[in-house]
């Protein structure tokens, strides 16, 4: 797993609870998941349509003059 074994991962986790505290780590966990389920939601989904209507060519190179 990139090159990482189990004293480096364990060395990484003891870091990690030391800068965010333990009470906190819960709560990274979440959000990591959430964009991490967001992501790949996004990367699967089919692009959306664009259904907007499009300006006549007639206007879009005259000004209009009042």
């Amino acid at each position: 797993m990139f090159g990482l074994g189990m004293p480096e991962l364990i060395i990484i986790l003891v870091i990690v609870v030391i800068i965010f505290g333990a009470s906190r780590l819960p709560q990274i966990g979440k959000g990591i998941g959430e964009a991490i389920r967001n992501f790949k939601k996004a990367t699967s989904e089919p692009p959306e349509i664009d259904v907007t209507p499009k300006k006549p060519e007639e206007t879009e190179g005259k000004e209009k003059t009042q």
